[in-house]
Formats: C-alpha cells, sequence, structure tokens
C-alpha cells in the first residue's frame, strides 16, 4: 500500500513546527536587523522591518540588552553591542578551518594516495595554509606557506568562481597586477563553468604530468573562503591506482564535509558533472 502523498506532506509540516523556536527565531530577526543597519533603530523601527507589533518584541529586547547583545542607545533607540564581534574571535576563523580540515585531509590523503592542500586567497595571489603528504612518500605536493597563482590554477579559479560580482572583479584585476602575462580573455566564461560544474578539474600550465582537481569550502552565503585541492600524479607502477573521477567524488565529498564542519554552506553542484566533463575512467597523464 503506497503512502498517501497529503498524509506525508502533512506529518512533514507537523515535525517542522514541533522544531520550530519561534522566540529564538524572533531574537534572532532582532539581531540580524540591527546588524544591518547603519545607526540606532527604535522599538517601533524594529517592528515595522520585522513585520511584528511593538509588544510582540518588547519582552526579547529587554532580554538581548540583559545580556548585553543590544544596548539601549539613548531613551528610544537600541543598537547592537561588540559583544557578538568578540564572540566570534574567541574562535578565528582560520583556526577553525585549520581544526575541522587537518583530520578529513588526512583522511583524503590516505584514501586516495594523494597528497592535498588547502589554499586561501590574499592581495593577487593564493597562500597555502595546510598541506597533507602522500602517505606512500611518493607523489607532488606543495609546502605549507608557500604562495600560488591565481588565475592559471584550479585552486585560484575555485577561489574566484565562488564570489559575489565585485570581489570576483576585484580579485582578477589584483591578481592580474601581480602576473599581467596570465590575462585571459576567456576568464569569464571559464568561471561560469566552475560555478555551474562546482568545482575545477585541469591539468597543470606549470608542472608537466600533473592533473589539479579543486572544490571550495564554502561560508554561508555560498562563497568560497578556502580551496581544497588535490594535484593528482600519476604512478606508473600502479595498476590500481585511484582515477580522476574517483578523486573529483572523494574530494568533493571532503569539501561538502569540510564546510559542513564549519557552518557553511553545502554545494548542491560538482559530484553529478563528472559524466558531463567526459572524464576518462583511466588515471589521465598531466594536471
Amino acid at each position: 500500500m503506497k503512502d498517501d502523498p497529503n498524509e506525508t506532506s502533512t506529518l512533514a509540516e507537523a515535525e517542522s513546527r514541533s522544531y520550530s523556536a519561534p522566540a529564538l527565531e524572533k531574537g534572532l530577526d532582532i539581531l540580524e536587523t540591527l546588524c544591518r543597519s547603519e545607526g540606532p533603530l527604535s522599538q517601533k523601527d524594529l517592528a515595522q522591518r520585522l513585520g511584528r507589533s511593538v509588544g510582540e518584541i518588547y519582552r526579547m529586547l529587554a532580554c538581548l540588552v540583559n545580556r548585553n547583545y543590544v544596548t539601549l542607545v539613548d531613551e528610544t533607540s537600541y543598537g547592537i553591542t561588540t559583544k557578538l564581534f568578540e564572540l566570534a574571535h574567541i574562535n578565528p576563523p582560520t583556526h577553525r578551518l585549520l581544526f575541522e580540515a587537518t583530520p578529513i585531509m588526512q583522511r583524503l590523503a590516505s584514501e586516495l594516495d594523494q597528497s592535498c592542500h588547502l589554499t586561501v586567497y590574499g592581495q593577487g595571489k593564493q597562500v597555502v595554509l595546510s598541506k597533507i603528504d602522500t602517505p606512500s612518500g611518493m607523489g607532488f605536493a606543495v609546502r605549507a606557506g608557500a604562495e600560488l597563482d591565481v588565475l592559471i590554477s584550479a585552486s585560484g579559479r575555485v577561489l574566484l568562481a565562488f564570489q559575489d560580482e565585485e570581489t570576483t572583479k576585484l580579485r582578477i584585476e589584483e591578481s592580474l597586477q601581480r602576473r599581467p602575462e596570465q590575462a585571459d580573455v576567456q576568464i569569464d566564461s571559464i568561471l561560469n563553468r566552475i560555478r555551474v560544474a562546482g568545482y575545477e578539474s585541469i591539468p597543470s600550465v606549470q608542472v608537466r604530468g600533473l592533473w589539479a582537481v579543486s572544490f571550495p569550502i564554502l561560508d554561508t552565503q555560498g562563497r568560497a573562503i578556502a580551496a581544497l585541492t588535490v594535484p593528482y600524479a600519476e604512478r606508473l607502477d600502479q595498476q590500481q591506482r585511484k582515477s580522476i573521477p574517483e578523486v573529483i567524488e572523494a574530494l568533493g565529498s571532503a569539501a561538502k564535509t569540510l564546510s559542513t564542519r564549519i557552518g557553511g554552506m553545502v554545494s548542491s553542484t560538482g559530484l553529478n558533472a563528472i559524466e558531463r566533463e567526459g572524464l576518462s575512467k583511466r588515471p589521465a597523464r598531466g594536471r
């Protein structure tokens, strides 16, 4: 007997309601509204922006003031305090990223018998925050602290693609100031392709015999705060070496896990694009 779709929908809605927290949501709405405001807001202004009555937010405002998240600027207006900023910096983002990334990268390197590294963007270049060497001791790896080009590398393009339009444009300009010879008239179409696929997979233009696969590590807005990359090196003496599609699948799963661990967004694209790219199941030469 098949389940009644209407009954299933009703149960799902009931379960959603049972886990809702209206008071918490109301408090978060107030905090987010005050954070986005350029100046203090009165109870009336807050109520109007939230689509609520003054009575609905009065007790919540009093609680937030008591916990020092909100302050009474004058007799009628409320503003955000620095408490959220202070809490955010108790556990710095880079420290959290590295803390969560290390075991994930170790498992990835062990599974693939390939090195992997984590990079972040900075002023027209990438910096390698962390790297895990090939477990077998033979392969290609970059050192932690190394500075890498942006426009021609898989990880650099990932860090460009998953940003808002203005940030992408600024990063391209900064990268060209550092490496003007790397200008590419097709860069916009390249970045669009990466956004659709969810990752980049290309042969290296710097090291013969390598293939690079890179996925973004996303924040809550879907922007790449880092790139997780495997520089794929083929071993001629290993017939059962993981193929590039297998690397893509494993790396995509690792990036998804890391994005989730740091509270970021999980990309819905990427892993289903393997066939669309027509990649061979055999290890490919190049990067």
